[in-house]
């Protein structure tokens, strides 16, 4: 793979139609500085307002991935990301004159093509991969999805559908090459969709831009002649140029590839995985996946990315089973002995779960009054470990934790369940409830050898620091 980003050399425009909104729009790729990523410019809209292609501004998914920043749009952006990510360019500023980009044949190849004609440069900043270095699981029982990412120094994906389709069946690909096969075998492939949704679709006036020259079109369902006609007027298609044909396909159309919807999945798969902002190392198999599951899963991989920048920032030595040892936790907590009451993190969910390890031995301070002849752990030190242990979680991987302070506002429902005494090992975890602005709510449980000995809940603020 790669090492150094890159961009292009020069610029390159195309223009079509939008599949969904059916305007015209052109769209020229530029070049861009060293992290820049992708970014789609509304040249249309007053002020030129610029888009980032990131997960956190996707707001719709229905039968594309729709992204929105201070109220601007750019509608169906995952084969436009796609042709960006496959050719693993990784900074691409986007102008558009519209708020779709064109739809060209339903693929991402015209888009790849433009690409390889501006050419590519090569800047001095190293790609930021997100390498994975563990499971990482999606799944969708209701809808049969299920996404994982396993860890793997390189990229590949495999994907399966099954739509129990004559037409189509049970089909598979997979990526194994960016280099060599992205443009050859999955950059061709269009978007699909069935003929008994083609009037549904309609109806909800996503596809104003579509025709049987941009889509495949699977026909699941007999028409008269009376029903392909009035079908063919809904679209705004030549009730004259429509057939329902003999192959599985509207108008006899010949797939690129057997196992053409399948490969366009992945592409689609491909699209919505550059919303995470950073190329990936790991193995992705993907089963009956969508664009809703796709941003499901791209979040769950930014959650991740987030834990382990915060990682990478305070725990400099990579160790077995621990995402902070003590150092780590010294250089983001402000607390120092004796009131540091953690030793380590092992487990960090961002904005979900944190575990930590509290060792407590007959050394520590309070043993000394606490009981002379019968040493106790005070359980208000075992909640300030809770606290302290929360307070890692709600600095959110935030790049100005040193700037950052968290403030405890209320404890509720506190039980003190067993005693603390030295040789005892916490295993503390605390869980996140709410979430409002600054102010967070977390649940805290206290185990010794995997026995409650306290639970409370626990509300605190991040704040800055007074100067």
């Amino acid at each position: 793979m790669l090492i150094h980003q890159r961009t292009l050399k020069n610029e390159v425009s195309l223009w079509g139609r939008g599949l969904h909104t059916g305007k015209e729009c052109m769209i020229t790729f530029k070049p861009a500085p060293d992290n820049y990523g992708y970014r789609f410019i509304r040249t249309d809209v007053e002020d030129c307002p610029e888009i980032p292609a990131l997960i956190d501004n996707v707001v719709d998914v229905c039968r594309g991935t729709t992204i929105e920043c201070n109220g601007v749009k750019v509608h169906t952006t995952e084969h436009v990301l796609a042709a960006l990510y496959g050719l693993q360019i990784d900074n691409c500023r986007i102008e558009m004159n519209g708020p779709e980009p064109p739809v060209m044949d339903g693929s991402s190849q015209q888009f790849a093509e433009a690409l390889l004609e501006a050419g590519f440069h090569e800047q001095e900043e190293p790609k930021n991969y997100l390498v994975i270095d563990e499971s990482i699981e999606y799944h969708d029982q209701d809808n049969g999805v299920d996404i994982v990412g396993l860890p793997l120094d390189g990229f590949r994906t495999t994907v399966m559908v099954d739509y129990k389709n004559p037409a189509l069946g049970s089909q598979h690909s997979g990526l194994f090459d960016l280099d060599n096969e992205f443009l050859k075998d999955f950059a061709p492939c269009r978007t699909f969709c069935f003929l008994s949704e083609v009037e549904a679709l309609a109806n909800l006036g996503i596809i104003k831009g579509g025709d049987i020259d941009n889509a495949v079109v699977i026909v699941d369902k007999t028409l008269s002649s009376e029903e392909l006609d009035a079908l063919a007027e809904k679209i705004g298609i030549d009730p004259s140029g429509l057939i329902l044909g003999d192959n599985g396909i509207l108008n006899n159309r010949e797939l690129r590839f057997t196992n053409e919807p399948a490969r366009h999945k992945l592409l689609d798969l491909l699209g919505d995985l550059a919303l995470l902002g950073m190329p990936i190392k790991a193995q992705i198999l993907a089963a009956r996946p969508g664009h809703a599951s796709n941003v499901e899963f791209v979040k769950l991989l930014k959650k991740y990315a987030d834990r382990n920048a915060l990682a990478r920032q305070y725990q400099h030595e990579k160790k077995a089973g621990v995402i902070f040892d003590i150092n780590a936790i010294q250089n983001i907590l402000p607390h120092r002995y004796p009131f540091l009451l953690i030793d380590k993190i092992v487990e960090f969910k961002l904005d979900e779960k944190i575990v930590s390890i509290k060792n407590v031995t007959m050394n520590e301070e309070f043993f000394q009054g606490h009981f002379p002849g019968n040493p106790i752990m005070p359980g208000v030190l075992i909640i300030e470990a809770m606290a302290q242990t929360g307070g890692i979680m709600m600095l959110n991987g935030n790049d100005n934790i040193n700037d950052m302070q968290v403030y405890f506002m209320g404890i509720d429902k506190a039980r003190f369940r067993k005693p603390v005494v030295p040789g005892d090992t916490l295993v503390i975890e605390a869980v996140m409830k709410s979430r409002r602005r600054s102010v967070c709510q977390f649940d805290g449980k206290a185990y010794v050898r995997g026995e409650l000995v306290c639970e409370a809940s626990l509300m605190a603020t991040v704040v800055k620091k007074e100067k």
